[in-house]
């Protein structure tokens, strides 16, 4: 399945996206599994822009609508018991309301719950982070690997995760 990155931007947005010159890092990093999964404890980090409404600010769209070429480097924190219905989607390149309706897309807690109880998978950390995906065109990502990444890659560490599930936009 193709995937349209632009799909709700403006015109003249997409066509300024799509005309930059964008390079991609490489290899990918790529970490094995150190026990097996019903032994492991499952962190949760998403893409999607996703915030707690009411209890957080929604990432900073009004900054990449004025500065397109500019993401919101910040994370937010999520409660694994998190109501459906308090998850907002800040995020410019993705159906939010798709998103709102069914959380599980990008923030699969209940799915975690339902491998918990099959033994699938030992537990999951107390809260999943999210960050906004998209961090200009070209991604400027000095953020994520400077403040943000370090700050959650040590939260989850403080909840004695094994592994993450990363679910992308």
């Amino acid at each position: 399945m193709e995937v349209d990155s632009f799909k709700y931007l403006s015109r003249l947005v997409t066509r300024y996206y799509k005309l930059a010159q964008v390079h991609t890092e490489l290899p990918i990093p790529w970490t094995p599994l150190t026990r097996p999964l019903n032994q492991s404890r499952f962190g949760l980090v998403t893409s999607g822009g996703l915030y707690h409404r009411g209890h957080e600010p929604p990432f900073n769209l009004e900054g990449e609508r004025q500065k397109p070429d500019w993401g919101d480097p910040s994370f937010r924190i999520l409660p694994a018991d998190i109501d459906p219905g308090e998850v907002g989607v800040s995020h410019l390149h993705l159906n939010a309301p798709k998103i709102e309706r069914d959380t599980n897309i990008l923030l699969p807690f209940q799915r975690f719950r339902e491998l918990i109880q099959e033994g699938r998978i030992q537990s999951q950390a107390a809260h999943g982070y999210s960050f906004m995906g998209y961090q200009g065109y070209p991604a400027d990502q000095s953020g994520w690997k400077e403040e943000s990444g370090p700050q959650v890659a040590e939260k989850l560490k403080a909840e004695g995760v094994d592994n993450v599930l990363l679910t992308a936009a």
